[in-house]
């Protein structure tokens, strides 16, 4: 009996795009239904009423909410099939916490960029900048942040990766200049099949952004 996984996602979620990757690189055949945010489904209010949110997996009728617990999920449920975390103890918690340095860090900083202006918008961009410098240091010179396994940090972060267009165009810097070796990462990472399939193209996801700030009242 084959398995039934659904996915309710965004088109421009990195949160979503996060789940999908991890599904592709386990293999698993799913399929996806997409939601509005601005006009959520009786679906997925229902079966995420907490936080109300996409992504949402369903496996087999299970529910599973929250884009890093769903990688995590989808880890334990395919265990067999390429792995996210290594075996050693300490080895898991350095992915962990690099994981969660992403989460906390690198979203929140990025959007201040498209939603501040003037000084303010200046200094969301050095913030973010920061945040990257530290996320190269800690990638240095290796092929991913697994080394040459992709692994759960770079799921949760390489999504992130198409605002960088976004965020340029709004601050007028070059990421290549001030990230290249984070440049060159997300480069890499696009020539993974789950990646590339998964992505949209980073044109596209700006004019996105331009068309929300228009909905949302923000001028430059």
């Amino acid at each position: 009996m084959s398995e039934e996984v659904l996915l309710l996602e965004t088109w421009v979620s990195p949160f979503a795009h996060r789940a999908r990757i991890a599904l592709e690189e386990k293999g698993i055949k799913f399929i996806t239904k997409q939601e509005n945010i601005h006009d959520k489904s009786d679906l997925l209010l229902k079966s995420n009423p907490i936080h109300k949110t996409i992504p949402v997996l369903f496996h087999n009728g299970k529910v599973v909410c929250e884009s890093t617990l769903i990688v995590e999920y989808i880890d334990d449920a395919w265990s067999t099939v390429a792995p996210f975390f290594p075996k050693n103890p300490y080895e898991k918690y350095q992915v962990k916490f690099w994981a969660n340095y992403v989460e906390s860090k690198v979203w929140g900083a990025g959007v201040k960029i498209w939603q501040e202006k003037g000084e303010a918008r200046e200094e969301a961009k050095k913030a973010y900048i920061d945040i990257l410098k530290v996320l190269e240091t800690e990638l240095g010179d290796k092929k991913y942040f697994g080394g040459e396994t992709f692994n759960y940090v770079d799921i949760v972060f390489c999504p992130f990766n198409v605002f960088l267009y976004t965020y340029e165009k709004h601050a007028n810097f070059s990421a290549e200049k001030e990230i290249p070796k984070l440049v060159a990462y997300a480069n890499r990472c696009l020539e993974r099949p789950s990646v590339a399939k998964t992505l949209p193209d980073p044109k596209k996801t700006y004019e996105y952004i331009l068309e929300l700030k228009k909905k949302l009242g923000i001028e430059e």
